[in-house]
């Protein structure tokens, strides 16, 4: 009889260990390993973020000061003294809105023609249109340059912002998956009880592309706030810079103001940080149904 209570309760231990050991390799080990993955990506905003509270000594000193002795906040304050931080962040913020608002508008039109109607050449015209993809900005910069320049445009904020109005290849291709996920017996029997393509458009495939016209959104703004060659070669006046062109500003002939340059870059990269916080949930569902998975 003590055998047989002894055998049973060396099963029960078994069996918890084998459990121990699934519950260990199935949750535990990759929670760990995505928590050191991201203190990983984490790492270069935390190192740009305690440089940019140190003082000049400490940012080179060997060996390498890992925390100040003194927080230097001042460096935010001069930092944003040292330029226009809140003109250039409301140039920088127009920009981006108004690009965000000029996708929208024009990428869906674009991708419902590509996916739901039906015309000769349509898949021509397609894979002409995502061939540009693989044009760098850096070949058509100069004949873009050029046609602005003959329009009078130039130091102006119309080169950065008219070129959204018309659509770009690869929003329009994520949107053009997305769409192509939604059933077409909804949109079929929407014509058999007479609505038009627009209002089809309109009222049933826009409202239900919503994660996917956030991502648009979300991805074209911040091509905006982070843009640096756009505006360094369309804004020649320094009033209408934006922040990627200000922070040139720390950077002298023969010298850099390393700290206030940290702290202005820190004070940059939060907003972004913030604006993905709030919608990351949308970008994620949209990026996931349009068949990147």
């Amino acid at each position: 009889m003590a055998q047989t209570i002894t055998r049973r309760s060396g099963l029960k231990i078994g069996v918890r260990k084998k459990r121990g050991l699934r519950l260990l390799r199935k949750t535990v080990l990759p929670h760990i390993g995505l928590t050191l993955t991201g203190l990983l990506f984490l790492a270069p905003f935390a190192w740009l973020f305690i440089t940019s509270i140190k003082t000049e000594q400490e940012i080179f000193a060997i060996p390498t000061v890992w925390w100040p002795d003194r927080v230097q906040w001042m460096n935010y304050v001069e930092a944003v003294r040292t330029i226009p931080f809140l003109r250039y962040t409301f140039n920088t913020a127009m920009i981006g809105v108004l690009s965000a608002v000029g996708q929208v508008l024009v990428s869906p039109l674009a991708a419902y023609g590509f996916s739901r109607i039906s015309f000769r050449g349509r898949n021509v015209l397609f894979y002409v249109m995502m061939a540009t993809i693989i044009l760098p900005f850096q070949v058509t910069m100069v004949p873009v340059y050029v046609m602005f320049n003959k329009m009078n445009m130039v130091d102006s904020y119309w080169p950065l912002i008219l070129p959204n109005f018309f659509g770009a290849a690869y929003y329009i291709f994520l949107l053009r998956q997305f769409f192509m996920n939604i059933p077409y017996e909804l949109t079929e029997s929407a014509k058999i009880d007479g609505a038009s393509e627009f209002r089809i458009y309109w009222q049933i495939v826009l409202p239900l592309s919503r994660p996917a016209i956030y991502t648009v959104a979300l991805l074209t703004f911040l091509h905006a706030w982070g843009d640096f060659l756009g505006p360094l070669i369309y804004l020649n006046d320094p009033a209408k810079w934006t922040l990627s062109i200000g922070l040139r500003s720390f950077i002298g002939e023969y010298d850099v103001s390393w700290g206030l340059l940290m702290a202005a870059s820190t004070l940059f990269t939060v907003p972004i940080i913030a604006l993905y916080f709030f919608v990351q949930k949308q970008f994620i569902q949209g990026i996931t149904l349009t068949g990147f998975k």
